[in-house]
């Protein structure tokens, strides 16, 4: 009778081994759907990026406010009729600053200025 005890437990053993380690097992499954969510949180930020992309594509084919802007910032470009001033930061400025004189801002600053229309031209 104990043999026949130890067969069943053996038999148990054998039947119970795929369903928690084999092929599609509890610990696959495990593991599948760890990837299956780390998967959705990648499509989910590329589906934020790609939206945001769309906004700026139907913006650039709509309007002209979006290309004038990327005209000024990427390219420096300025309407007709305005005049451009670069302003430069004097190499004196700032040596008084407790950041051991160095200049405040990186670079130069740059305003682009229509001028003022006179009296004439008003009707």
């Amino acid at each position: 009778m104990r043999w026949l005890a130890l067969a069943f437990v053996a038999l148990i053993v054998v039947l119970q081994y795929p369903m928690w380690l084999g092929k599609g097992g509890w610990l696959q499954v495990r593991e599948l759907d760890r990837q299956l969510a780390a998967q959705k949180e990648a499509n989910a930020k590329l589906k934020v990026r790609n939206d945001a992309l769309d906004a700026d594509v139907r913006d650039l084919k709509a309007g002209v406010e979006a290309i004038e802007e990327r005209a000024r910032s990427e390219l420096g470009m300025v309407k007709q009729d305005e005049v451009f001033f670069q302003l430069r930061q004097r190499p004196d400025a700032g040596r008084n600053d407790p950041d051991g004189g160095k200049p405040s801002s990186p670079g130069p600053t740059s305003l682009p200025i229509r001028p003022a229309s006179s009296s004439t031209d008003k009707r």
